[in-house]
C-alpha cells in the first residue's frame, strides 16, 4: 500500500510539474499576443520607436517560452505553440505592410514576366510598361523611376509563379508564409534527429522577427531560408550534392547564404563547386537577353545606396575610421579582408573531421553570424537567415542578434531618430560580447574538466 501511495504521489508530482510549465507557456503566449495586437496602433501613433519598444520584449519573452516549452508536455505544448503562431500570423497578414514596400515590387516583377517582358530591362515607371500600371500595386513600388529589379532569378521564378495565382500582396504573403511552413518542417525534422524536444520550434514560431518581416512585410528572405534549410536537410541526411544544388537555388534568392556550403563540402572535391556554378548559370539563362543588366539594381546603385561602396554603413570599417580616419582605398581593403576571413573560416569548417549534425549546424550558425557582422546589413529582415538556428542551436549570440536586429526597423521620418551607427553598435557590440562570454564559459568548463586552474 505504501508503495502504491508513493507511486501515485510521484505521478501526481510529475503531472503537476508538466502542467505548470504549460500554463506558464500559455501565459507568455497571451502576453505576446497582447503586445502584437497593440503594435500597429502604437506604430501609427508613435512611430518606429514604439514598434521596437513592443517587439523587442516579445523577443525576450520568446527566450523564456523556449525554456518552458522544453519542460512542458510535448503534445499539448505543440498544440499551444502552433495555435498562437497561426493566430499571430493571421492577424498581421490582415494588416497592410507596416515597415517595407518591397513586396509591391515582387508582385510587379511577376506581372512584368507574365507579360513576356524581362524584369531586368525596364524601370517600373518606364513608358514601355505603362499598360501594366494599376492603382493598387504600382503607386507603392519603391525606386520606381530609378531602379530595375534587384532580385536574382530564383526569386523571379517565385514571383512569376505566385502572381499566376493572384496579383496582390495577400497572395504573395501567403506564399511566403508557406515557405515558412517548409522551414518549420525542416527545423522539426532536425530537432528529431538531434534528439531535442520538438517544442523548441517555439523559438522560431513566436519570434517577432519572422512574424513581422515575413507574415506582415512579406520579405522574399522567407523563400531563401526555406531553400537553405531544405538543402541542409538533404545534405545532412547523406545527399550532399543534391543539397548543394538546393542551397545554390537559395543563393539565387539572396546570395548571403553562400557560407552554408562550407559545412557540406569536403576540400578538393570539385563536383560540388562545379554543380553550384552550373545551377547558377542555368537559372540566369532565361534572363540573358539584357546582357550584363541581368544583375539589375545590385550593380547599378544598390551598393552605393546602402553605404557599402563608400564604406559608411560597414560597422567594423566605421569603427576603424573613428580611430585612424578615412583613407583612400580602405573600402577595398576591408572587403578583401572580410572575404578572406569568411573564406578562411569556411575552409576551416570544411576541413574539420566528419562530425554529427549538431556540431555542423553550430558551424553553419557561426559562419552566418560572422557574415552578418562583416557585411553589417542595414535592415532587420537580413537577419532572418539565422532564426531557424534559435531552435536548433539556441546560442546566446543568435538570440542577441535576432532580437537586436529589430533596432534596424527605423523609418527615418520620425522626430526621434536613433543614428544607425548607434543601433549597429548595440547590435554588433551585443554579438561580440555574447561571443566573448561564450568563449570564456567554454574555456572555464574545459579547464574544470581537465583539472587545470584558470
Amino acid at each position: 500500500m505504501a508503495g502504491t501511495a508513493a507511486t501515485q504521489s510521484g505521478q501526481l508530482a510529475h503531472g503537476a510539474n508538466a502542467v505548470a510549465p504549460l500554463y506558464l507557456l500559455a501565459g507568455i503566449g497571451v502576453v505576446i499576443a497582447g503586445l502584437t495586437l497593440a503594435t500597429p496602433t502604437a506604430f501609427e501613433n508613435l512611430g518606429d520607436n514604439a514598434f521596437m519598444a513592443l517587439t523587442i520584449p516579445v523577443g525576450l519573452l520568446t527566450i523564456a517560452a523556449t525554456a518552458l516549452a522544453e519542460r512542458a508536455s510535448q503534445k499539448q505544448a505543440l498544440w499551444l505553440i502552433f495555435a498562437f503562431a497561426i493566430l499571430l500570423r493571421a492577424y498581421v497578414l490582415a494588416l497592410d505592410p507596416l515597415l517595407s514596400s518591397d513586396i509591391y515590387r515582387y508582385v510587379w516583377d511577376g506581372k512584368v514576366q507574365a507579360a513576356g517582358i524581362n524584369p531586368y530591362r525596364y524601370f517600373p515607371a518606364d513608358q514601355a510598361l505603362a499598360f501594366l500600371r494599376d492603382d493598387v500595386i504600382f503607386p507603392h513600388i519603391n525606386r520606381a523611376d530609378t531602379a530595375v529589379t534587384i532580385y536574382p532569378p530564383v526569386a523571379q521564378f517565385f514571383f512569376f509563379l505566385v502572381t499566376r495565382m493572384g496579383e496582390n500582396v495577400t497572395v504573395m504573403r501567403l506564399a511566403l508564409v508557406g515557405c515558412e511552413a517548409v522551414t518549420v518542417t525542416v527545423i522539426m525534422l532536425l530537432l528529431q534527429r538531434l534528439n531535442r524536444p520538438l517544442t523548441r520550434v517555439v523559438a522560431y514560431l513566436w519570434h517577432p522577427l519572422p512574424l513581422w518581416e515575413i507574415a506582415n512585410s512579406g520579405h522574399v528572405d522567407a523563400l531563401m531560408v526555406a531553400l537553405m534549410m531544405l538543402g541542409l536537410w538533404i545534405a545532412l541526411i547523406g545527399y550532399a550534392l543534391r543539397g548543394a544544388a538546393v542551397i545554390a537555388l537559395s543563393m539565387l534568392v539572396k546570395p548571403y547564404v553562400a557560407p552554408v556550403l562550407a559545412a557540406i563540402w569536403r576540400p578538393w572535391d570539385l563536383k560540388m563547386p562545379l554543380l553550384v556554378i552550373a545551377v547558377i548559370a542555368l537559372c540566369y539563362v532565361p534572363y540573358l537577353s539584357v546582357g550584363s543588366g541581368v544583375f539589375g539594381f545590385l550593380t547599378k546603385g544598390y551598393l552605393t545606396e546602402e553605404g557599402i561602396s563608400a564604406g559608411n554603413d560597414l560597422w567594423l570599417l566605421s569603427l576603424w575610421r573613428l580611430v585612424v580616419g578615412e583613407h583612400h582605398g580602405d573600402v577595398a581593403v576591408y572587403i578583401a579582408t572580410a572575404a578572406l576571413i569568411l573564406l578562411f573560416k569556411g575552409f576551416a569548417v570544411a576541413r574539420s573531421p566528419e562530425r554529427g549534425i549538431g556540431p555542423r549546424l553550430d558551424d553553419i550558425n557561426m559562419l552566418l553570424l560572422l557574415m552578418l557582422l562583416l557585411l553589417s546589413p542595414n535592415y532587420p529582415w537580413y537577419f532572418l537567415v539565422v532564426t531557424p538556428f534559435l531552435a536548433l542551436c539556441g546560442s546566446p549570440a543568435t538570440w542577441v542578434v535576432s532580437i537586436l536586429a529589430l533596432l534596424l526597423s527605423e523609418q527615418l521620418d520620425w522626430d526621434f531618430y536613433i543614428p544607425r551607427m548607434v543601433t549597429k553598435s548595440i547590435l554588433f557590440g551585443g554579438l561580440l560580447l555574447a561571443w566573448t562570454l561564450m568563449s570564456y564559459r567554454t574555456r572555464t568548463l574545459r579547464s574544470a574538466e581537465s583539472g587545470v586552474p584558470q
